[in-house]
């Protein structure tokens, strides 16, 4: 059976994301003073008592706003209240019980599901204040006193809400393949994930920026499973002007050095932009697999040529990704949107691929005598013998007898050799070069 699912909802800035990431045992969301911070979905993994726990954080609840921003945050929050097996409700104790806490309460009532109040701030130790039994009146059986910022009664709302889980065992996911869309602003991640789902998982909006937090979305189908994240757009340092949008950068680096694949996401109406070298950049030098897809191809005007003009384009910007394949897609019509599964799988299993020392050193072998390595001042390259080492990404240790004339242009002969010889379609490459004297060998 799948993960048991809570959800943490309640009205803006009442500690929903500090207290999220107390039972998490991490920073996951962001938390600022600022309300309406969290705007979609945030998910983590936990454990308490044995039972491995899927927990939501939502952004801020405002019941009747006229906001289109706020209204998008309500949605959202209502998806995760339809998909959660238990709620926590979040209120402040010093704020009492306000208009918008019980528009929200009525909500829940209509959910059916198990309801846990958490009364948020009450820092005192000992008895409790008068204002705490005020909250009885939204009509839940239980109401717990917590501190979000200090971890008090985290405990006991834990303990409350696995007592309102279903039984059964949990899902097994470790064979997901773990997917980061990236991208700078505005270039339509959200959309697309929004497409493969089939639900507005995601915001979306014209509004650069909109996504802030990195957010999970499950996807199972035909070609496999699959953990998809959301990431916030990277922008140029020069504009991360306020803290929010800061840590949201790091969110989507983070994402990107956790993934399985990366999936860089480019707006096909402007081309490859600086901002998208930089994006790219991250997912490369992690050593990612990467699909490079330029959305929006639906807005292009296109004749004959355009594709192999893009595509030239494309791999002039990022001439140290040309391994990347290409793909054209439309985020809004569904255009190929498809074949982007196919291709996820095929750069997968080019980072795990495997090839014998033999069969590399027939390459090599073959590689050197066609093009002779290198000399200086007298001295040449001796390559002796290589293996490979790792995958995700493929690391190969080549052993020579002087690791100064293995010189970088060298060094990308012997690798697009491989390539060759091998395929590892999508995938970076890692070369290592140790120095061995003969006399070691």
């Amino acid at each position: 059976m799948r993960k048991s699912i809570i959800a943490v909802v309640g009205r803006p800035n009442v500690g929903k994301s500090t207290f999220f990431n107390k039972i998490c045992g991490r920073r996951v969301s962001i938390v600022d003073d600022t309300p309406g911070v969290t705007r979609d979905r945030v998910t983590a993994e936990t454990e308490w008592n044995g039972r491995k726990l899927l927990v939501i954080d939502t952004g801020g609840i405002e019941p009747v706003t006229d906001s289109e921003m706020l209204r998008h945050m309500k949605a959202q929050a209502e998806i995760a209240m339809d998909t959660a097996d238990v709620i926590i409700f979040m209120v402040e104790l010093a704020a009492g019980v306000t208009a918008n806490d019980r528009d929200i309460a009525a909500l829940l009532k209509r959910t059916r599901k198990k309801v846990i109040v958490a009364v948020n701030k009450v820092d005192t130790v000992g008895q409790l204040p008068t204002e705490f039994y005020e909250f009885y009146e939204l009509g839940f059986d239980d109401v717990i006193p917590v501190s979000s910022l200090h971890g008090t009664g985290t405990g006991d709302i834990l303990d409350k809400a696995v007592e309102g889980l279903p039984a059964g065992d949990d899902e097994n996911e470790d064979d997901r393949i773990h997917v980061a869309v990236i991208g700078k602003p505005n270039a339509g991640k959200s959309s697309i994930i929004n497409k493969i789902l089939g639900e507005d998982r995601m915001i979306v909006s014209d509004i650069p920026g909109t996504t802030r937090d990195a957010v999970d979305s499950t996807v199972s189908n035909r070609w496999g499973e699959y953990l998809f994240v959301d990431t916030a757009g990277i922008r140029r340092n020069a504009k991360i002007d306020d803290r929010i949008e800061h840590f949201s950068v790091l969110r989507a680096k983070a994402a990107a050095e956790r993934a399985d694949v990366c999936v860089l996401m480019v707006d096909s109406t402007e081309g490859v932009t600086a901002q998208d070298e930089r994006v790219a950049g991250i997912a490369h030098e992690a050593g990612k697999p990467t699909v490079i897809v330029m959305n929006k191809w639906d807005l292009v005007e296109k004749d004959n040529s355009t594709v192999n003009k893009v595509t030239k384009d494309v791999y002039t910007a990022l001439s140290y990704m040309t391994y990347a394949p290409l793909l054209f897609v439309s985020a809004k019509t569904g255009q190929r949107v498809e074949r982007l599964f196919e291709t996820i799988n095929a750069v997968y299993d080019s980072s795990r691929k495997r090839i014998t020392t033999g069969m590399l050193n027939d390459v090599l072998n073959d590689a050197t005598g066609r093009v002779q390595p290198p000399t200086d001042k007298g001295r040449r390259l001796k390559i002796y013998y290589m293996t490979q080492t790792g995958i995700q990404p493929p690391t190969f240790v080549i052993f020579c007898n002087n690791a100064e004339l293995f010189h970088f242009s060298y060094q990308r002969y012997i690798e697009n050799c491989i390539r060759k010889a091998f395929g590892f379609d999508g995938t970076p490459i890692k070369l290592i070069i140790k120095q061995k004297e003969e006399d070691d060998l």
